[in-house]
């Protein structure tokens, strides 16, 4: 693992104990100005490598750029997986990690010397990847281009339609994503020949998604929204102009790339899907999930091991439960309990619009609460919507997507409507706890708004911290008032009995060859979780394996490490500061984010 940034602390002080043993005093205070200069001259030499990376990997990532508020790549759409730009990709990593390795991080100041390892871990990790064709299984259900282009596209998301030139632009990244709907084309053909396929309910999952933008007329087209936007202050020539690009667009470009991608999905896509569910069943597979497994966790646990903390946790939650039902005279056995909660209409709305208004509620509580547990708030904010049609069947209950670098456009935290029935009030306040404030929202915007920091770091990430940190934020519920319901607080127990029972079936789908049908039997056993979502949550498992252990394992370490800092620094302790600590440098692996920590306690006592 990674060298924790305090050897530079040690080095320093070896450096100078040597200096006053066998150094005359003169000869001593003369090193210490070239120490300082060769720290410096490194200094800039690796944060003029961290620049000159994050620059052209937005280059190479111009959807990034657009996310971030970086405007001169609007127009761009890069087919990331073609041979060209895979190949671009890898020689980007591999240069950048020998660049790297050309700094003397010894003579780093310690805040390089942690960005030193962070970039190096990334490196590395990305490159060991490459041995992974995950390129030719390019879309499914949960993650999907075209799901997430035509969230560009509808005058919604982070696309800006607000001049003309912005207009002129998306018609330009539009040819882009036409080119990535032929290169996903042939990718799946080369998947099916190779042995590289979804499981056939994944393809089956996708084909409304795609037949949901197959439409008659331009006007029906999500894509038509930015027309149905435009600004009142174009002129009425360039409002003819556009109007009439954007419909030759859709007809011509839109629909038809989307009728081929469906086409062949359904007639000859289909047919040749492989039958297992798990990951075991492609090449390499067993070594291939290994490899997420220890990217998203940024951990060295065996999906073995994973699998034993899940079942303990499972238990231990359980046992939580039990408690809530005697809390609220509950006579009956726990699953009984979970069939009250998800059929007594009092726990669910009728209209979707009351779902997503109870859900702005809920953050116009917690933000006036938030300076009570942290001493830094974000400027940025956020606002709810609901999950686009099109895509909520297969979504998730919650999803975020992050603020501009400017704050101009603000976070979005989309609430999934879908099948209202699966969608309890008792498991609101955990859910936008997570998603928002003080999770995601949070805490993407705090470490985008660190200045201080390198590029890489204020706009990268690692999945373990950050859904770590919103599991976590979840926790905080009854230190902001929150959860003085206790159905709420059953909501809240019910949110982390999900994550620890991903650890089970996402182990055991892709290590111990569980099926879908396995993975159902075992939530419906264990959870209160309705039909509806057991479905979609299985089925995302298999789409993005190993993503879904990063929310237990990263909120497992920093609990740990708050219990830590509280036992030994007893009064000392301020959770403020704590937050801080685990905060202010944005996302980190879990073990330099414990060594951090680590250090940070030792500076309280």
């Amino acid at each position: 693992m990674m060298t924790r940034p305090s050897r530079f602390v040690l080095f320093a002080s070896s450096l100078l104990l040597a200096g006053w043993a066998v150094t005359p005093a003169a000869t001593a205070a003369a090193a210490a100005p070239a120490a300082t200069d060769r720290a410096q001259a490194e200094s800039q030499k690796l944060n003029a490598i961290f620049d000159e990376y994050f620059e052209e990997y937005l280059q190479q990532n111009p959807i990034l750029a657009t996310s971030i508020g970086d405007p001169r790549y609007n127009d761009r759409f890069v087919v990331g997986i073609s041979p060209a730009a895979i190949a671009a990709e890898e020689k980007l990593q591999r240069d950048y990690l020998a660049r790297l390795l050309t700094v003397h991080r010894a003579a780093l100041p310690a805040a390089d010397q942690l960005s030193y390892d962070i970039f190096r871990t990334g490196r590395e990790r990305e490159i060991e990847g490459f041995e992974f064709p995950d390129e030719l299984i390019p879309l499914n259900q949960f993650y999907s281009t075209p799901n997430s282009f035509a969230q560009l596209g509808s005058g919604n998301g982070m696309q800006p339609f607000k001049t003309v030139q912005d207009y002129d632009n998306f018609l330009k990244r539009l040819d882009g994503f036409v080119a990535w709907t032929d290169q996903a084309l042939v990718n799946m053909k080369q998947g099916v020949q190779r042995g590289y396929t979804l499981p056939k309910v994944l393809a089956e999952r996708t084909l409304p998604q795609l037949e949901a933008h197959i439409v008659a007329r331009p006007e029906d087209s999500l894509y038509w929204g930015p027309i149905a936007k435009m600004p009142a202050e174009f002129s009425a020539a360039d409002r003819e102009r556009l109007t009439n690009a954007y419909r030759a667009a859709i007809e011509t470009k839109v629909v038809p790339a989307y009728r081929r991608l469906r086409d062949y999905m359904r007639d000859e896509y289909l047919p040749k899907t492989r039958l297992s569910d798990g990951m075991e069943g492609l090449p390499n597979g067993k070594a291939w999930y290994a490899y997420n497994v220890k990217r998203v966790t940024t951990t060295d646990y065996t999906p073995e091991q994973i699998h034993q903390i899940g079942l303990d946790e499972v238990k231990r939650i359980h046992g939580e439960m039990d408690g809530v039902m005697k809390q609220v005279g509950f006579k009956g056995t726990r699953n009984e309990f979970f069939r009250h909660l998800n059929t007594d209409p009092q726990f669910f709305f009728d209209q979707r619009d009351d779902l997503i208004a109870g859900y702005d509620a809920i953050r116009k509580r917690v933000n006036p609460q938030l300076p009570r547990l942290f001493e830094t708030l974000p400027k940025a904010d956020y606002e709810v919507r609901a999950v686009e049609p099109f895509r909520e069947k297969s979504a998730a209950g919650g999803q975020y997507q992050a603020a501009n670098e400017d704050g101009t456009r603000p976070g979005i935290f989309y609430a999934n409507a879908y099948d209202l029935r699966a969608r309890p009030k008792w498991a609101m306040e955990a859910l936008s706890l997570h998603e928002a404030n003080p999770g995601h929202h949070f805490q993407i915007s705090i470490q985008r708004e660190q200045q201080g920091l390198p590029k890489f770091r204020r706009f990268g990430g690692f999945t373990a911290y950050s859904e770590g940190w919103g599991l976590y934020a979840e926790s905080l519920g009854r230190e902001l008032g929150m959860y003085s319901d206790p159905y709420q607080y059953f909501g809240r127990l019910e949110a982390e009995l999900w994550r620890a029972i991903r650890l089970v079936v996402d182990t055991g789908l892709h290590a111990k060859g569980w099926t879908r049908e396995q993975v159902l039997e075992y939530m419906d056993a264990n959870s209160s979780a309705a039909e509806a979502r057991r479905v979609s949550e299985a089925e995302r498992y298999m789409a993005i394996p190993g993503q879904a252990l990063a929310y237990k394992i990263g909120q497992l370490k920093i609990s740990e490490l708050r219990a830590r800092a509280e036992n030994e620094l007893g009064p000392k302790f301020d959770v403020r500061r704590f937050h801080t600590a685990v905060l202010m440098d944005g996302a980190l692996p879990l073990d330099v984010l414990e060594a951090k920590v680590d250090r940070w306690i030792a500076s309280q006592r």
